[in-house]
């Protein structure tokens, strides 16, 4: 049996791409997944309908995580829907756009950092109270931090505001962890590099610059959704373990920390 099995998970940005894969490995794995959604409900739908088979429980929300109250109300319920919370995925994040420095006005800045960082930080805050009464109970309890190998390396061209926030993201999980442990929380960060077929890539990354990338990658390929989503599960599974402020580069040995 899976250490996972009956684990209760939040997944915001859950039913597309990289967080839809996410959590379809957590049901699998055994978790009671509830998923937040912005505006399409279609693979919430499918997530759904797949929990059903598996015998497992699976709702979702849509919320404007740029939003204090928003945030507040998708963890209250998670909270009713699940019982509880075990875990937190905190998925949601996009590049926006690509801009330079000259080109990133006060405004496009704000939004990216919100976006990315200020809708981590709310959410969180308002499922640490729920994950530190699981940690109680069940000897533990997990988050885990989408970053990005941009917030590694610095991104390519136009990414600048989008990977000071992915950096900063990874300084907050450090920071966290080492507040959140005594209360038996472990925090932790994927740092994924080029997954193709996500619509982040399909939207800001050209054929050109995939192939350019896919070149320099040791392992001779670009990753997947699959291999984001097993780090995100084995990560999730540190409920009760020892590891915690730690980043998983999921990058095909292009950066080795």
């Amino acid at each position: 049996m899976s250490t996972l099995t009956g684990k209760r998970v939040l997944v915001t940005a859950g039913a597309q791409g990289i967080g839809l894969a996410i959590s379809r490995h957590l049901l699998r794995a055994g978790c009671d997944v509830f998923v937040h959604y912005h505006r399409s409900d279609e693979g919430a739908r499918a997530l759904a309908a797949e929990a059903k088979t598996l015998g497992r429980r699976c709702a979702a929300a849509s919320a404007d995580l740029t939003r204090t109250e928003a945030c507040d109300q998708l963890v209250r319920d998670a909270v009713a829907f699940l019982g509880g919370l075990d875990v937190l995925v905190n998925n949601a994040g996009s590049l926006i756009a690509r801009h330079s420095l000259a080109e990133a006005d006060d405004d496009f800045w704000a939004e990216t950092m919100q976006l990315n960082l200020g809708s981590l930080r709310k959410v969180t805050r308002a499922a640490a109270p729920h994950l530190a009464a699981a940690a109680v109970r069940g000897g533990g309890a997990s988050i885990v931090n989408l970053a990005s190998l941009a917030g590694r390396k610095g991104g390519h061209g136009g990414s600048l505001a989008y990977s000071t926030a992915k950096g900063a993201v990874l300084t907050f999980t450090r920071a966290l962890a080492a507040e959140l442990g005594p209360q038996g929380i472990r925090v932790n960060a994927l740092a994924p590099g080029l997954i193709l077929g996500t619509s982040f890539h399909t939207t800001h990354t050209t054929p050109e610059s995939a192939r350019a990338t896919v070149a320099g990658i040791p392992l001779g390929r670009a990753g997947n959704a699959d291999d984001v989503a097993r780090a995100a599960v084995f990560l999730a599974g540190e409920f009760d373990g020892f590891i915690t402020g730690a980043t998983l580069d999921i990058n095909g040995g292009v950066y080795c920390a």
